[in-house]
């Protein structure tokens, strides 16, 4: 009894644990996630193929499957295949596994199911993916040039920074049961990007949509005939509540 009680001990600190490491000591921002959006969308995954496919792998996500966006066959061929891709091919990333390795440290995690995988107490795999790819600064004590806010000393750089410039954060030193703790105040832009702040997190909120689309394609189709099946059940349940009350009405 007393090691089934320890196991139980251990494997709930295990479990803090991961949510701890999953959402970070950084507040998480809510992602607008909209996954009938088909323009929201289309302009997530042209950022994703363009900005994170490179490093990145989506092994469970093949290319035809962008119909289901509102996209032709020719669009994606045209738009979002690299050279030597076809459309019924899985999204590979384009870098060699050991040059990754030994760039970063380790070969970059497939995102196909990134969104779901990155769930915790403190919010959604969406809303850490959001908040993530928003609060990252330049940081010349890293290998990489970059730090960021919900994963500190990431070994990822900040592949996105053309678009959202430079950034530095501001912290405010607060005390707190005798405990200095800096809370960030805001940003401070060191250099434009090529988009302004708005324009970039609409831009990340778009990314974001698109990898929680791709991990799970068929939610929208799931959640609609999911409706329609209560809607069946509770009619149901209606009439064979009121045959019962028909065929026992004579019976004493």
């Amino acid at each position: 009894m007393k090691k089934l009680i320890l196991t139980i001990v251990a494997a709930l600190g295990m479990v803090a644990g991961s949510a701890m490491a999953a959402g970070g000591g950084h507040p998480l921002d809510k992602a607008p996630v909209k996954t009938n959006d088909l323009a929201s969308l289309q302009n997530g995954a042209k950022l994703f193929v363009n900005y994170c496919l490179n490093c990145h792998s989506a092994a469970f996500m093949r290319f035809n499957r962008l119909k289901d966006l509102g996209l032709t066959d020719q669009q994606v061929k045209d738009n979002l295949l690299f050279t030597t891709d076809k459309v019924g091919e899985t999204m590979k990333a384009a870098i060699d596994p050991k040059q990754a390795k030994a760039w970063f440290g380790a070969n970059p995690p497939d995102l196909t199911v990134i969104a779901r995988s990155r769930a915790s107490s403190a919010g959604s795999g969406a809303d850490y993916l959001y908040t993530y790819l928003r609060t990252y600064y330049r940081d010349d004590t890293k290998l990489t040039g970059w730090n960021n806010l919900v994963f500190p000393n990431v070994g990822m750089p900040h592949v996105l920074w053309e678009l959202q410039g430079e950034r530095r954060p501001v912290f405010e030193e607060h005390e707190s049961h005798g405990q200095k703790t800096h809370v960030l105040k805001g940003w401070e832009q060191v250099s434009p990007g090529k988009m302004t702040p708005a324009q970039y997190d609409a831009a990340i909120g778009d990314l974001v949509n698109y990898m929680q689309w791709m991990a799970e394609p068929a939610q929208n189709t799931r959640i609609r005939v999911g409706v329609w099946v209560l809607i069946f059940l509770g009619f149901f349940t209606v009439i064979a509540w009121r045959l019962n009350a028909a065929f026992w009405k004579d019976v004493k």
